[in-house]
């Protein structure tokens, strides 16, 4: 089923993305039966950037969509039923990270303090953090990270392929960003002009090419693959270096024109990346039924690199946790959801 939801939290956001959402809903065989009131542990499934709520419930070929997944888990006995809730968070710059930035909205906010009470509200939930739990692939598994690390709400979190280690994931990519902004950077102009717009950019702030990168997005359908990597990474920094004060509401981590690169902004970046800061939530991480890690050993990203890493350090701290990891690239990964969601449900059934 889907719902329709007024968010306060993402009114007037900077991008005048929609404040009302509509998402899709999974309950269970047996909810609707008469005059029954069992409750049911809920699970919300965080999409990936450039993915969706909605596009979680769709049909693929030669695959199973995340309910039909889940509906034959629960038939072969592999796991209980559980209400599946697939928030909407797409925005203009293609997603977010299901944290809160005065750049792009407040998202991380929005999943934990309107949805979740609003879904309480609606349906037979175990109303708690005990049976509540969160999980995601690329994004969506960080946004998961996150909500479980810096919020009491969750009770179980799984993060496949989860965005970690910044320094592999993200900085390789900036060098061919740069080379797309390129074709929209500001020619000519007075001398005034010109040191008007090297001061912009040694400050990681935009000389006009983003903006003009960004408008031209917005009224052209089907950006290139190019394109496509270059806005993601306007998000990323809209999400991790926020700046009311800058162009675009945001700061960028290198110099626009000769890609040196900023340590200062980097550091911005760094902060939000959960092989640094989840150890500043272990009393959060420990609380947590579940925590479960995993990521393909080929994932073009390299974030099987970050995962690992992030497992040793939540070892030496003592945190417990479950990392995996398999054969397979960061495509098409669903399959692991066979191993995390059984797992996830037997740490928060009722």
């Amino acid at each position: 089923m889907w719902l329709t939801h007024h968010s306060t939290l993402l009114q007037n956001n900077p991008w005048g993305d929609p404040a009302v959402r509509r998402f899709p809903v999974w309950l269970p065989e047996g909810y609707d039966e008469a005059e029954s009131t069992r409750r049911y542990p809920v699970f919300y499934g965080l999409a990936g950037y450039l993915g969706s709520g909605p596009s979680q419930v769709n049909w693929q070929p030669f695959n199973e969509s995340i309910p039909e997944r889940v509906a034959r888990l629960i038939q072969e006995g592999r796991m209980g039923p559980v209400i599946l809730v697939f928030p909407d968070g797409f925005t203009r710059l293609g997603g977010n990270q299901y944290i809160d930035s005065s750049a792009l909205g407040s998202y991380g906010r929005y999943l934990h303090e309107e949805l979740v009470p609003f879904i309480d509200g609606q349906f037979r939930t175990l109303a708690s953090p005990a049976h509540r739990g969160i999980f995601g692939k690329s994004s969506g598994g960080y946004g998961a990270l996150m909500q479980g690390a810096m919020t009491e709400v969750w009770g179980g979190v799984v993060s496949h392929a989860g965005d970690v280690g910044f320094d592999l994931v993200y900085r390789p990519e900036w060098s061919n960003t740069l080379d797309v902004l390129a074709h929209f950077a500001p020619l000519g102009g007075n001398s005034h002009d010109q040191q008007m717009r090297q001061r912009l950019l040694k400050n990681g702030c935009d000389d006009g090419r983003v903006s003009a990168f960004l408008n031209y997005l917005f009224q052209h359908e089907g950006p290139s693959s190019a394109q496509t990597y270059a806005l993601m990474n306007l998000g990323m920094a809209a999400t991790y270096d926020p700046d009311p004060e800058a162009p675009n509401g945001f700061r960028l981590p290198c110099h626009l024109h000769t890609g040196e690169w900023f340590p200062e902004r980097w550091q911005h970046w760094l902060d939000h990346d959960p092989l640094h800061m989840l150890v500043h939530h272990e009393s959060a991480l420990r609380r947590l039924r579940l925590l479960y890690l995993d990521c393909g050993w080929r994932d073009q990203y390299h974030l099987h690199y970050g995962t690992r890493q992030l497992s040793i350090v939540l070892n030496e701290r003592g945190i417990p946790h479950e990392h995996h990891e398999f054969d397979g690239t960061h495509s098409g990964i669903d399959f692991r959801l066979d191993v995390s969601l059984p797992k996830l449900y037997a740490a928060l059934r009722g």
